[in-house]
């Protein structure tokens, strides 16, 4: 299952005007990468390579838990009216945020030009190959801050929920899967399972966590059938899934999404 996230993150809730216009630079953005022929071109990079440097919003209250939130394909953990806005409007205060950012990395469908991506993106097609090393590398990226964010707060594995947007969904849950400790959930949005094929398999954690994924129907970077397809996948192990579909919304989110987003994460965090 592969997908070409060719937009930056279009989370901003706020402005339509500033979606419909990523939208209208997606498409021409996307008619020009449907003729890039890049069968053999492959980056390799490591953890090193990558930018851990997050946007940290801190709790208002003492701290009893975490959400870490992926952003998706050109996009940064930075990005003014982006998800770390949006996770801090959804929490509670309790809560802190952690936004990291990707580091530019050449991406073999838009012909090796840089941009920040989590991991290498080869083909649109569903059967083609994948950046396996890549995603691999990523979700141990990923391990460490959860890592970290245990060791810096002192809270329990299970008291931190993941999260991610278009290629950072797919991160984030192939980060859950992967993980040794016992994880609050996952929030999957407009995303994938990456490297599906090695699924039920690969998944050696996490089986029983509480798991969203949201998908617009007239998405038109990750259609909905993928989304429909990754929620098959992981019914086929994972005990406890959710697939939230919304009408009318492209590759973006909006505040129907967050709404369902705020509930979930009251449930896998709540006060303690």
């Amino acid at each position: 299952m592969k997908f070409v996230d060719i937009s930056m993150d279009l989370h901003n809730h706020k402005s339509s005007a500033v979606q419909k216009l990523a939208l209208t630079q997606i498409g021409l953005i996307f008619s020009l990468f449907s003729v890039i022929n890049c069968s053999n071109n492959t980056f390799a990079y490591t953890v090193a390579n990558m930018s851990i440097n997050p946007v940290v919003i801190s709790s208002s209250v003492k701290q009893t838990a975490t959400v870490i939130f992926l952003h998706g394909l050109g996009d940064s953990g930075y990005s003014i009216n982006g998800w770390a806005e949006a996770m801090t409007q959804i929490r509670q205060p309790y809560v802190k945020v952690i936004c990291p950012s990707a580091s530019p990395m050449p991406v073999s469908l838009n012909q090796g030009f840089r941009m920040p991506s989590w991991f290498d993106l080869f083909t649109l097609d569903e059967s083609g190959p994948e950046d396996e090393n890549g995603i691999k590398e990523a979700a141990k990226l990923v391990h460490s801050i959860i890592d970290r964010e245990i060791e810096a707060s002192n809270i329990p594995s299970s008291r931190i929920a993941l999260g991610g947007f278009s290629q950072g969904g797919a991160l984030a849950l192939y980060s859950a899967f992967t993980y040794n400790k016992p994880l609050a959930g996952v929030m999957a949005l407009s995303c994938w399972i990456p490297l599906h094929k090695t699924f039920p398999a690969a998944a050696t954690s996490n089986k029983d966590m509480p798991i969203i994924q949201c998908h617009g129907d007239c998405d038109p970077i990750v259609p909905l059938k993928w989304g429909q397809l990754t929620a098959s996948i992981l019914k086929s192990f994972a005990k406890n899934t959710e697939l939230k579909t919304y009408r009318g919304l492209m590759h973006s989110s909006s505040d129907m999404e967050l709404k369902d987003l705020k509930k979930f994460l009251e449930t896998v965090l709540p006060p303690v």
